[in-house]
């Protein structure tokens, strides 16, 4: 098995739709001897991430939970701010929720690579 390497442009692309691109890569879904227990997935290198483009209202609307499994410590990250932050952490996110709930995921996602 060999793992080739992509190189994505992220310039107006759609999160969504780029998230769910880069996990199919990830997985190897795209090569023919893909088998859903084995890791066969490539490497992917995204460029000008800060450059992601939003449908609709959801830059304004989307919210991020997180909880520090404290009392009252549900803690609340508007998309927005996240985003200005660190805008490759909101598309590891995403792709990270297309993944296979599994150990296998941990693996994939460490062959994604972002850069601004």
């Amino acid at each position: 098995m060999t793992r080739e390497k992509h190189t994505i442009d992220a310039t107006g692309k759609i999160l969504g739709k780029l998230a769910v691109e880069i996990a199919i890569l990830l997985r190897g879904k795209h090569k023919s001897s893909y088998v859903p227990n084995q890791d066969i997935g490539d490497f992917v290198l995204i460029k000008n991430v800060d450059k992601i483009k939003f449908s609709g209202k959801k830059f304004d609307k989307n919210i991020y939970y997180h909880h520090t499994k404290y009392l009252g410590g549900l803690k609340q990250t508007p998309l927005k701010i996240l985003f200005k932050k660190d805008p490759a952490k909101v598309l590891r996110m995403a792709v990270s929720g297309m993944l296979p709930k599994n150990k296998l995921r941990a693996r994939q996602i460490k062959r994604l690579k972002a850069e601004k």
